[in-house]
């Protein structure tokens, strides 16, 4: 497959062009008529909910962004999993290299790179009302969503758990007692198949509910040209299966209870880590093909999750009393070829992938169960002073094993480690608004939290002879106090400005992946523990609506610092994770969202985030990569007991690109009264990314610039619609992730795909 790849030139080049539509929006509403007509399109009011309330997003003192509608359904035309909301946000990236499993969110430079099936993410994601806490819980396929809603900055005394980041909330569209209900077909490139549908409406008076289901697929598309017997002769496909079902009681006007279920089971292929493709710059080697590979080893994996939550409030007059009780539970199996090639061998004709000084075939299997339960009494009405306040309880277990195969010995296992984590916390949290006067509005939040974790790791048995590790037990705790004050002030109609400082806090995070350590290093190497980290984030931050809301801009600023933040040092020469605590690291940014009409058929939205981040700890080390070719790692260097660390002093903060923006533009062409010809088009930009702690020149992912376009046509007043649809328009390919600790091995981002579709509604 040949492919055109843009210059980094041009890539900045797109970036800018995006960025420059800001003041052409502005001319054009500066164009328009004083005398414009009352039945103008305007824009719909964006309500959100993450603050526990429904809220007009405008008046809310948080960096918010609300992804939904059509966007929505364009973004994911292709089938693709919840990675497709990177830079879909304002400072907001996605990346994971379990593929389709375990994504890591980063928000404003904040995130975790850490592989591990036990690690702690400081970006949360609340499906339903429920925090979803381990990684293997966090990537539930998006279909019957009524919106996402993107949270930048600490959360915490509103509800769940305390995030020192921001969230990522989904909310599923809920029961009603009017049928409804839709179905959707789409079929594109490589065998790729999504349908989905959903159907709900009454029961009985009181019941009502909704069923909704999924099922992705696409084709094995990588073919593996390895002539070995051990090998999969094609990679990267998947099957994707999921539902739904709710059910709503509104036994009277006072109580309502919502049981809901949901499953998912995932076949397929795991991450495609392919060796030695990034060149001395970071970017892909000439003649890389992404639709070949050469693996000598097996590539499967298989997921299944299920869970429940029900969702009770009673309105008690002067306050409403609210329960959210949740069960989930994963099952992960995975397993592939780290070192990304084959054999010990070189082959210079090029029929191979390069040098690769050992192989390395791993996998994990991991059983997670996680319960919560939140109790939140709100008050009533619409007061001078409204508040909330509530109690958090939060269980899980992860059992895991870490296993590696020996690639050539026919795939027989030689090396097991296993760990077990239990963490419990709890919390109480309270919220006050204030209405000082009829423009401006005080907010205030507190929340106290405990958090222990009680973790053991051993080694059965180790790869090349190695021994075993006895089992290492560690039981970190913490208790915190965060909270947040904000004021909002209405300083015109529609113009709202707002500031905002928040407290964030992470409990100690545990690592003890011991199948590949060196087991002379004493235990507290071995298996290691990083402190609690906290953020004191301030902001400000205007947001207003535009020529009789026809248009509305948010911008926001801000600055962060992170006290003993978390970090992950990953992979290296020993191919082994630790983790670390930097004295402090500084985040400072802004953010901007703009949304337009331009004309009654011409719809832009366009949003940008920069984001600078810097690791301040003049005496932080970490190992670098084991690549014999040279990773060209660009930091001082010092070597300690013979080996050779990066000072990682003033380095950004990993997978944290300085820019992330976004734009979409919509153009409608009027058929009849119930009938419309469409064109949608989608983009987003993120700038250049570190992949580990240290800076080196391979290890850097390239600026990636990724669109789609949408056509199509739809009747009966939208109930109708066919579209044809384009993903990654440009077929840009880059390096999103890298394994460092063997050769130049790399993972790539989604190829291009066409496709149709056809959606009913009713």
């Amino acid at each position: 497959m040949r492919r055109t790849q843009p210059t980094r030139l041009s890539r900045h080049a797109l970036a800018l062009a995006i960025a420059l539509t800001l003041p052409a929006l502005a001319s054009a509403q500066d164009a328009a008529p004083a005398d414009a007509t009352t039945d103008a399109t305007t824009l719909d009011t964006i309500t959100v909910t993450a603050t526990r309330r429904a809220e007009n997003a405008q008046q809310v003192p948080i960096a918010v962004s609300a992804v939904d509608g059509e966007k929505l359904d364009a973004i994911r035309s292709g089938g693709d999993d919840v990675r497709f909301l990177a830079a879909r946000s304002p400072s907001l990236n996605v990346e994971s290299s379990f593929g389709r499993v375990f994504p890591r969110f980063y928000l404003r430079g904040l995130g975790n790179t850490d592989f591990d099936l036990n690690a702690s993410q400081p970006v949360s994601l609340v499906y339903d009302d429920v925090v979803l806490e381990n990684v293997t819980l966090k990537g539930f396929p998006v279909f019957d969503v009524d919106r996402i809603e993107v949270l930048r900055g600490p959360q915490g005394t509103l509800f769940g758990r305390n995030t020192p980041a921001g969230l990522v909330k989904f909310d599923s569209v809920r029961p009603d007692f009017e049928t409804s209900g839709y179905g959707r077909l789409s079929y594109g490139e490589y065998d790729t198949m999504n349908a989905e549908a959903a159907i709900g409406g009454g029961l009985t008076d009181t019941l009502a509910g909704r069923a909704s289901a999924l099922y992705q697929r696409r084709g094995d598309w990588v073919d593996n040209t390895f002539a070995g017997t051990r090998r999969n002769n094609a990679v990267e496909g998947y099957e994707d299966m999921a539902f739904r079902g709710q059910v709503l009681l509104q036994a009277s006007e006072d109580f309502e209870a919502l049981l809901s279920v949901q499953m998912r089971d995932l076949e397929g292929t795991a991450r495609l880590f392919r060796a030695n493709i990034l060149g001395a710059d970071g970017r892909l080697v000439p003649g890389f093909d992404p639709e070949k590979v050469a693996i000598d080893a097996l590539n499967q994996q298989d997921l299944d999750t299920d869970g429940a939550s029900l969702r009770m409030s009673w309105n008690l007059g002067s306050a409403t009393l609210f329960s959210i009780t949740s069960l989930n539970h994963g099952e992960l199996a995975s397993r592939g070829d780290i070192d990304g090639g084959f054999g010990a061998v070189f082959l210079p004709s090029g029929g191979g992938p390069g040098l690769i000084p050992f192989p390395a075939e791993s996998g994990d299997a991991a059983e997670v169960k996680q319960a919560t339960q939140e109790l939140r009494l709100a008050s009533n009405g619409d007061n001078a002073i409204d508040w909330q306040a509530g109690l958090y309880w939060f269980k899980d277990q992860a059992d895991i094993e870490s296993i590696s195969y020996d690639t050539l010995g026919g795939g027989t296992i030689n090396a097991l480690a296993t760990q077990r984590q239990d963490n419990t916390a709890w919390a109480v949290f309270g919220s006050v608004d204030w209405a000082v006067s009829e423009t401006f509005v005080l907010r205030a939040g507190l929340r106290y939290t405990e958090d222990e974790k009680d973790f053991t790791a051993r080694r059965v048995f180790g790869a090349f002879g190695a021994p075993a590790i006895a089992p290492i037990t560690v039981k970190p705790s913490d208790e915190n106090v965060s909270w947040d004050l904000a004021g909002t002030w209405t300083v015109a109609d529609d113009v709202n400005l707002y500031a905002r400082v928040a407290k964030g806090f992470r409990a100690p995070s545990i690592q003890g992946r011991l199948a590949f350590a060196n087991a002379a290093l004493p235990a507290n190497q071995l298996v290691t523990v990083a402190d609690s980290e906290e953020v004191l984030s301030y902001e400000v931050g205007m947001k207003v609506a535009l020529f009789d809301n026809r248009a509305r801009l948010n911008l926001a600023a801000f600055n962060a610092t992170v006290d003993n933040q978390q970090l992950t040092a990953v992979g290296g020469t020993a191919n082994f994770n630790s983790l670390l605590n930097a004295d402090e690291s500084s985040l400072r940014g802004f953010e901007a969202d703009l949304e337009a009409y331009l004309t009654d058929q011409l719809l832009v939205t366009f949003g940008t985030g920069y984001n600078r981040t810097e690791i301040k700890d003049a005496n932080l080390t970490t190992a670098i990569c084991g690549n014999p070719l040279g990773c060209l790692v660009t930091d001082p260097t010092v070597v300690v007991g013979g080996v050779t660390l990066a000072r990682i002093d003033g380095n950004p903060l990993p997978q944290a690109p300085e820019w992330t923006t976004n734009l979409t533009a919509r153009y409608g062409i009027p058929l009849s009264d119930d009938s419309e010809l469409y064109v949608y088009t989608d983009w987003a930009y993120r700038s250049e990314v570190n992949f580990f702690l240290y800076e080196s020149t391979v290890f850097t992912g390239a600026p990636l610039l990724t669109g789609g376009v949408r056509m199509g046509y739809s009747w009966g007043l939208g109930q109708y619609e066919v579209a044809a649809f384009g993903r990654n328009i440009l077929n840009e390919i880059e390096a999103v992730g890298g394994i460092d600790f063997n050769n130049r091995t790399g993972f790539i981002n989604e190829p291009r795909t066409w496709g149709v579709e056809f959606k009913a509604s009713f």
